[in-house]
């Protein structure tokens, strides 16, 4: 299994982030995970492009998570594609015929397949068995928890946006690698985010390979090493900052 971030940042941009979204490869399948603003330039600078991915998993839909997804629609239509599926909590359908709603001249331009999902059951989506829970947000949110499709492992968990919670972190136990929320440092009073010392206290124990930090609004700026330092205090585990156009392979060091 292979990730890649697309986008680490948030709905301030910085520059140097684009907003959230990943892209999952195993066994020559791909996924993306959310698309807001900057994705779709984000996929043009791999090897997979926009033309490569014709599935889409939202986690919820503000709109530094969905921004880019009427342009890869647009995108894909021009480059000649004709199929694009569009997967997400419920009211997912709802979102993506209202856009069109707005963008008419965009509809029956491709195939597309709107699906929802919940927390109720796990199911089977471009090569990953995937389970999915609800978060603590403003906005109802779904984290996913990846395994390449008929195996064991290795497993990628992302938590979406959410609070630290513990109920959340066990939801990620046994991970290969957690991306997870870390928008803000200690001394930002914040609600429906994660501070890092709350995040460390909910990691507190549990066995992950490694954890990225990602959705980082500006105020972390020049606070890298007293973020890990915080959570440090709580989790004794492998904790690193996620960057644009960072690729890895889930089972490498």
């Amino acid at each position: 299994m292979r990730l890649t971030f697309l986008g680490t940042g948030s709905a301030m941009p910085t520059g140097e982030r684009g907003q959230t979204g990943i892209l999952l490869e195993s066994d020559g399948e791909r996924l993306l995970v959310d698309c807001g603003s900057g994705v779709l330039h984000a996929l043009t600078r791999t090897d997979v492009g926009y033309e490569g991915v014709d599935t889409i998993l939202l986690t919820h839909h503000h709109l530094d998570h969905v921004a880019d997804l009427l342009p890869l629609l647009k995108a894909r239509w021009l480059a000649g594609e004709e199929t694009l599926t569009v997967v997400g909590p419920r009211g997912t359908a709802d979102l993506v015929t209202d856009l069109l709603d707005v963008h008419d001249y965009l509809k029956g331009r491709v195939d597309l397949d709107l699906k929802e999902v919940g927390p109720s059951k796990s199911f089977t989506l471009k090569g990953f068995d995937i389970a999915a829970m609800e978060t603590i947000h403003s906005m109802y949110c779904l984290a996913y928890r990846f395994t390449p499709v008929g195996t064991d492992g290795p497993v990628f968990t992302f938590s979406g946006d959410s609070e630290a919670f513990r109920e959340l972190a066990e939801f990620a136990e046994g991970s290969a690698v957690l991306a997870h929320d870390c928008s803000f440092p200690d001394e930002i009073d914040v609600s429906n985010h994660p501070t890092p010392s709350q995040l460390g206290e909910a990691l507190s124990g549990l066995d992950i390979g490694r954890v990225y930090l990602t959705h980082l609004y500006p105020h972390t700026n020049n606070k890298h090493r007293e973020m890990l330092d915080s959570i440090g205090k709580h989790y004794e585990g492998d904790v690193r900052f996620a960057e644009d156009g960072l690729s890895l392979g889930i089972d490498e060091e």
